[in-house]
């Protein structure tokens, strides 16, 4: 175990690490973001993140409809979420060119965030759902932890226009679009049809159809919040 005594850690920024059992203690800690997979986290002693997610699922009520088990919720659900992408690209396109390539913070751009998108389908609906074994979307792009990307069929050089990866996003939601149009809720409890071989995602074996959707549906949701989050701070700053 690492520890840090009387450091001073200002301005640190900790990206991709695993922060699981840490203890701060008399910490001084002023404007400070997190954002990541958090649970169990105490501040002061107090349990704050089922605060934390009832104040998200206040602001962001499409959660609720996402963690349902029932087939109509789960449409709305990706009707919405869909929505909500449509009126970002727009406001994409309202902008100066070349916006969709402009990083914040080191994060993935608008482009690069959809080409992620297109990853999660090919990996959690398309694999772990539909259960084919067919290699990925090309231009799909991967975290930087994800191994053998290109056994996956990925192409890390790739340098795809929005427009592009628009016309792979519109295939892939008519699938899913699809998919939910007859699923049933005794479908959704199903185990999920995970090929059995050793590529990614690895821990999806186990899981339902439901989980796996869920998932898919998450990451969207996930993405959108930090597409706008990223272009609400470039307008901020005068950039755009």
């Amino acid at each position: 175990m690492r520890r840090f005594d009387d450091e001073d850690l200002a301005g640190a920024e900790f990206r991709e690490c695993d922060l699981s059992g840490a203890r701060l203690v008399g910490v001084v800690m002023e404007n400070v973001e997190i954002d990541g997979l958090v649970t169990n986290l105490s501040v002061n002693g107090v349990e704050v993140m089922p605060y934390v997610e009832a104040e998200l699922d206040r602001r962001y009520p499409v959660r609720l409809l996402i963690r349902s088990e029932d087939p109509g919720d789960l449409r709305m659900a990706w009707q919405q979420l869909g929505d909500d992408w449509a009126a970002t690209i727009e406001r994409v396109r309202s902008m100066p060119e070349g916006t969709e390539h402009e990083s914040v913070d080191r994060e993935w751009s608008t482009i690069e965030t959809l080409r992620h998108l297109v990853f999660v389908h090919d990996s959690w609906f398309r694999r772990c759902v539909l259960g084919l074994t067919e290699p990925f979307t090309a231009m799909g792009l991967a975290s930087a932890f994800v191994p053998d990307q290109e056994e996956l069929g990925l192409d890390r050089s790739a340098r795809p226009e929005l427009d592009e990866v628009l016309i792979v996003r519109e295939r892939q939601a008519s699938e899913v679009e699809a998919f939910l149009a007859e699923v049933t809720p005794e479908r959704l409890a199903m185990p999920a049809l995970v090929p059995d071989d050793d590529r990614w995602p690895p821990y999806a074996k186990g899981r339902r159809v439901q989980q796996c959707l869920g998932t898919v549906l998450n990451e969207e949701w996930e993405h959108h919040r930090f597409c706008v989050r990223d272009l609400d701070k470039l307008s901020r700053r005068g950039v755009l």
